[in-house]
């Protein structure tokens, strides 16, 4: 494989656990596009929406998506925030990077994972079980129309997970 892999999904998929496995199954570096901006902004993201709003931090998603098509980067792992889909700019940005990988999870599961994490400002709110279902109806198609892959992660093993993620990704860039 020459391309990158992209991984996208709403919070708590586990897309920065799943990118690190899969950077190190691979020898790809891992670019976290949440990381990324908390580097460039030295500050959390809860932070940035509290001060500058989300659509700010929309507006910094969008431009790391392009510095990355830019730099015309390969053999990368692209770990994405959960909102990162809401643009169809960035939609389209993220399939010319390479092949894109929805990691989907239960609401159930994910307000399990995420509630262990106070770094989420869309969920600091008094019933985040309802928002995560409101959020997943929203988001769920512009997720489907951005990936190349769907991969249900609640009942699977990150070494399960990265494994078909790889097979799939080599099946797609062979069939080309």
């Amino acid at each position: 494989m020459l391309k990158n892999l992209v991984l996208v999904g709403f919070m708590g998929t586990g897309k920065s656990t799943i990118g690190r496995q899969l950077s190190k199954a691979l020898g790809y570096p891992l670019i976290d596009t949440d990381a990324r901006i908390i580097a460039q902004q030295k500050r959390p993201i809860a932070d940035i929406f509290a001060k500058e709003g989300e659509e700010f931090f929309r507006d910094l998603e969008t431009q790391v998506l392009h510095s990355l098509t830019e730099d015309k980067c390969h053999k990368r792992i692209i770990a994405t925030g959960g909102g990162i889909i809401l643009r169809e700019e960035n939609r389209k940005l993220l399939r010319e990077l390479g092949f894109v990988v929805w990691l989907v999870a239960q609401p159930e599961t994910i307000l399990e994972r995420t509630s262990r994490n106070k770094e989420r400002p869309l969920l600091d709110i008094e019933d985040p079980a309802e928002r995560i279902r409101t959020m997943l109806e929203a988001r769920n198609p512009l997720y489907d129309e951005t990936s190349h892959l769907i991969l249900e992660t609640t009942s699977l093993s990150f070494s399960e997970i990265t494994t078909g993620i790889i097979e799939s990704a080599r099946y797609h860039y062979g069939s080309q």
